[in-house]
Order: structure tokens, then C-alpha cells, then sequence
């Protein structure tokens, strides 16, 4: 095997690893930047893998056919952005410790979806769905020498929207006057709330934007990875999407460059076995190297990261 070969193993393989942690990523920085830290992008993920995977099968079963995948993905951004409620009205109205909220939202993501799939389906587990999405070459641009391969070949249609909605999200926070609002209820509140900005609601939607986007991010891994859902269908993947929004400087550019860094350790572990000079690597080793390679890159960079200036504190309208 030769290196053009191992590039166009491993380059799509990273790409379609990176677009659930690119779209979680994306949502967690609607919510931090709002002011709102968001630790439970993982439970959003494991609910809006549910709602894909459930409301796929369901779809399947009155006949639906291929659209019903499309429209389960946009059931799991609703149902995202409603779950979500439950860390919004804690951390804002009510003012709860944020990592404590969070932390919650993932036991309860987690619990709630097994018990329902043990309700619905009388096991601790989903049947797969027949309609996923599966890879294809982009006609013409696939033949194009050197990064046809590697970039058009073999791809998940869902990979180019991520990478899409990263530019998309970087124009809203950094060119429009509700990106400019949300981060000024972010880095200020008290002025933001002078200015005549509801920081509240401002708040209330950067947390349920990041559920509509978690959401979307667990339905995208489980309708083309997984293609079922249990309790360990997402297992660390919303970690590594907020590990990534630090990485990334809370920027929706730096999240998508940290979400492929991520992409490509997990796509060496799903490869690894057919590079050559990985073949003899213990298995272990590569199942492990994303976790790793998670906590180096924050070890060695969250020092130098920093957030929005009011990120974690509760507003309370007239305080200082």
C-alpha cells in the first residue's frame, strides 16, 4: 500500500468521523458564547441519536422508504432543542450551577432513552434501520487527480453540510447583528442588558441552538455509523465536540480544524488494521489514541484558550 493509498483511506474516513463533532461543537459554541457552558453536549448527542434512530423506524414502518432518514435528522434537531430546555431553565432561570446542570442532562439523556427503547421495543436495543446514508463519489470532481480521491470519494453527503454550517455559523456570530448580540450577552451582560438586549432570552436561545445542533450531530453518527441506537451508541463523542469548541477558541472555524484533528485520531483507530505500519500496533492502543490525543491537545493548549468573559455566571438583571 502505498501513501496515496493510505491518504485516501484515511482522509475520508476522518471527514465523516469529524461531522457529528463538528455539528455538536458548533452547537456547544452557540451556547458559550452566549454565557451558558454547556457539558452536556453528550446527552443532547445520545437524544438526538435516539430521535433518528426511533423515528427512522418508525417512518420505515408506515412505508416511508429513503426520506424518512431526513426527516427523523430534522425530528432530532426539534427534539434537541426542546431537551435542551431542561439545562436552560436550570442555569438561567433558575440559576444552578452550569457543570452541575449539565452533568445532570447527560445522566438524564442516558436513562431516559434506554428506558423508552426498553418501553418501545421490549429489548436494550433498536433493530437497524434499512434507509441510511451511505457514501458516494461527487461526480466529476472524484476524477480529479490527487484530491478527488481523498476529498469527493467515498463520502458522506452529511460531512460537506457540517463543514458547510461551520462557514454558515461563522458568518451569523461574526457578521450579523444576532451574532454580535449574542456574543455581547457573552463577554457583558450588563451593558448587553443596557443596550436594550434581552440577555435572558438571548441565553435561552444559544442553549437551545446548541441542542438543535447536538441533536443533529447524534442523528448524523447514528444514521451513518451506528445504524441502531443502544445506551453506548454515543460514548465520549460530545466530550470531544466540547473538547474540540476549547481547541478551537470558540471560534467556528477553530471548531471545525479541532473537529478533523479528532476526525483523523478516530479514523486511525477504525483503520489502523490496514496501514502497514499500524498493522502491528495493538488493537487497544488505537481504540484509545482519539481520548488521548483529546487530552494532550487541551493539556497543552486550554491554558492559552479563553472563553467569553462572562462564560458560567448567571445573570441577574441590575447585578454587577
Amino acid at each position: 500500500m502505498d501513501f496515496m493509498q493510505i491518504l485516501a483511506l484515511v482522509i475520508p474516513a476522518a471527514i465523516y468521523a469529524a461531522a457529528p463533532l463538528i455539528l455538536t461543537g458548533l452547537g456547544g459554541l452557540f451556547s458559550e458564547r452566549s454565557g451558558v457552558v454547556n457539558i452536556g453536549l453528550e446527552g443532547l448527542m445520545v437524544i438526538g441519536a435516539f430521535t433518528g434512530i426511533v423515528v427512522t423506524l418508525t417512518l420505515e414502518g408506515m412505508g416511508l422508504g429513503a426520506p424518512s432518514v431526513w426527516l427523523a435528522m430534522l425530528a432530532a434537531i426539534l427534539i434537541g432543542a426542546i431537551f435542551s430546555l431542561f439545562h436552560a431553565v436550570a442555569s438561567i432561570t433558575f440559576r444552578a450551577d452550569q457543570i452541575v446542570s449539565g452533568v445532570a442532562l447527560n445522566f438524564l439523556a442516558v436513562g431516559l432513552s434506554v428506558f423508552l427503547i426498553r418501553l418501545m421495543y421490549g429489548k436494550g436495543q433498536t433493530d437497524y434501520i434499512r434507509n441510511r446514508i451511505y457514501r458516494f463519489d461527487v461526480p466529476v470532481l472524484s476524477d480529479i487527480p490527487i484530491i478527488g480521491p481523498l476529498f469527493f470519494s467515498n463520502v458522506y453527503i452529511t460531512s460537506y453540510i457540517a463543514i458547510l454550517l461551520a462557514f454558515v455559523v461563522y458568518f451569523i456570530v461574526f457578521y450579523t447583528p444576532f451574532g454580535l448580540r449574542l456574543r455581547s450577552v457573552g463577554e457583558h451582560p450588563m451593558a448587553a442588558d443596557t443596550m436594550g438586549i434581552n440577555v435572558i432570552r438571548m441565553r435561552y436561545i444559544g442553549v437551545m441552538l446548541s441542542g438543535a445542533f447536538a441533536g443533529l450531530g447524534g442523528a448524523v453518527f447514528a444514521v451513518t455509523v451506528s445504524g441502531n441506537f443502544s445506551g453506548t451508541t454515543i460514548v465520549g463523542q460530545g466530550f470531544m465536540a466540547l473538547a474540540a469548541l476549547i481547541f478551537g477558541k470558540w471560534n467556528p472555524l477553530g471548531v471545525l480544524g479541532a473537529a478533523l484533528f479528532f476526525g483523523l485520531a478516530q479514523a486511525l483507530s477504525i483503520t489502523g488494521a490496514q496501514i502497514p505500519v499500524l498493522a502491528n500496533v495493538p488493537s487497544v492502543f488505537l481504540l484509545i489514541a482519539p481520548y488521548v490525543l483529546t487530552i494532550l491537545a487541551l493539556a497543552g493548549f486550554v491554558g492559552r484558550a479563553e472563553g467569553p468573559k462572562a462564560i458560567g455566571k448567571p445573570y441577574v438583571k441590575g447585578s454587577r
